[in-house]
């Protein structure tokens, strides 16, 4: 049995997520793709039914479940939809653009929708996140007391602000940190040094802190204008030693009197093992009716808890704040 799925967005994410199902997810056919450019909605779904309205998507009965890929700000009206529908949704992160929205989402679903719901926190299915996790829970380099995140980008989105680098980026490490280390996020603060001269309009680089309900720190740098590359870092310093990602590079080069490898322009060759193994992983749960193994609408509510706080730290010139619980 093939589960039939739509996706709502066609941009760079929802154009990757129907090719990715297309090519390399088993047990999955691609029926509809909508998007608010019908031309992009078309070359997205490469034969399959296109739309201009995501209503008509989610009410189409050629489509069993749904992965919403649109912009953050519609995100929670389309999940609410879905839901209602009775189709599995996979949504990828944020939830919603600010906690308000977010929990307006889940108290609208109720706890029957929230089974239905599964959120694109895809560092969990990625190889380097999974080993580093594995060792944590075997104590390979003790006891963690520090944790190190480094997420660079080549350049930011149109319009991204200081809040969306919080809430579109590093929001990630809100879910992917207390994941790791298997305890909550309980306190946070924001700092930043002098603005790039590369970008105007929001403050990067950013520094944000995360302390965990375990004693453990975490530093989570967001650089999105960093030029050189996407970059993307975690360690774990332990009582005893320390690990981290290694780079997934598929080549190296020696030329010029040079060694080097190279950088990806952006997110999707880094992290395309991870978006393959979690699209798997929820048609695989969706085709048995077994529990989402991605992250569910919960955790999607913890991570904006942790961006909210942060933000309202950058807002009182990097105050520690409490994260609610």
């Amino acid at each position: 049995m093939s589960i039939r799925v739509g996706v709502i967005g066609a941009g760079i994410m929802g154009a990757d997520h129907a090719t990715t199902l297309r090519r390399f997810v088993r047990g999955a056919d691609v029926t509809a793709v909508a998007d608010v450019d019908l031309a992009r909605a078309e070359a997205a779904a490469a034969g399959a039914r296109a739309y201009t309205d995501a209503d008509a998507l989610i009410a189409d009965p050629a489509v069993d479940a749904v992965v919403i890929a649109s912009h953050d700000s519609v995100h929670a009206a389309q999940v609410v939809a879905s839901v209602r529908a009775g189709k599995p949704v996979l949504c990828e992160k944020p939830l919603a653009p600010s906690l308000a929205e977010a929990t307006d989402v889940l108290a609208q679903i109720g706890t029957a929708g929230e089974t239905l719901l599964s959120l694109g926190f895809m560092r969990r299915f990625d190889p380097g996140y999974v080993a580093l996790r594995q060792a944590i829970d075997d104590q390979t380099v003790g006891a963690p007391v520090l944790v190190h995140n480094v997420s660079r980008g080549v350049s930011s989105g149109p319009g991204a602000t200081s809040e969306s680098s919080v809430t579109g980026s590093a929001i990630h490490e809100f879910d992917v940190v207390p994941w790791l280390l298997r305890a909550a996020v309980v306190e946070v603060s924001w700092t930043a040094p002098r603005c790039s001269s590369q970008v105007q309009g929001l403050q990067d680089p950013q520094l944000i802190t995360l302390r965990t309900a375990d004693g453990v720190l975490s530093t989570v740098e967001t650089f999105l204008n960093a030029r050189y590359g996407y970059d993307i870092r975690c360690e774990i310093v332990g009582e005893t030693g320390a690990i981290s990602l290694t780079e997934p590079a598929r080549t190296r080069t020696d030329a010029a009197l040079r060694q080097g490898i190279s950088y990806a322009a952006d997110w999707r060759p880094r992290f395309a093992d991870a978006y393959r193994l979690e699209l798997q992983a929820w048609v695989d749960s969706v085709r048995d009716g077994a529990p989402t193994p991605l992250a569910t609408g919960r955790d999607g509510l913890a991570a904006s808890r942790v961006a909210e706080a942060v933000i309202a730290s950058m807002r009182a010139d990097g105050r520690t704040t409490k994260v609610a619980q």
